[in-house]
């Protein structure tokens, strides 16, 4: 993280002024400097943040991208093979009918 400028001698002395004694006010700058230092951001650490969030943006389009594509194959792959069941079950289940025809009209002729 960027250092933040923070003054702490003008701080003590406007503390000092305010009537509040010279230890106290040195400890309570240090512990507003640390403050600052460690926990407020600076624009470049925006900044940085940016970038990294932009990039992995990008990665996880990147990954998505891939993922639909492999989706969309898988996809593909089991279709084809629904319908040539499909296909299958048709295909048995119209002989059968056809034999049954068959049958029911060789039945008929003799009958008749």
């Amino acid at each position: 993280m960027a250092a933040i400028m923070f003054d702490t001698h003008a701080f003590v002395k406007e503390l000092t002024g305010a009537g509040m004694p010279e230890a106290q006010a040195e400890v309570l700058a240090r512990n507003q400097a640390a403050l600052i230092d460690e926990k407020l951001a600076t624009k470049e650490d925006l900044k940085k943040l940016e970038l990294a969030t932009k990039e992995d943006l990008k990665k996880l389009e990147l990954a998505t991208k891939k993922d639909l594509k492999d989706l969309e194959v898988t996809l593909k792959r089991d279709l084809n093979e629904l319908e040539l069941r499909l296909m299958y079950k048709l295909t048995l289940r119209f002989g059968s009918m056809m034999v049954v025809a068959i049958g029911v009209m060789a039945a008929l002729v003799k009958l008749l």
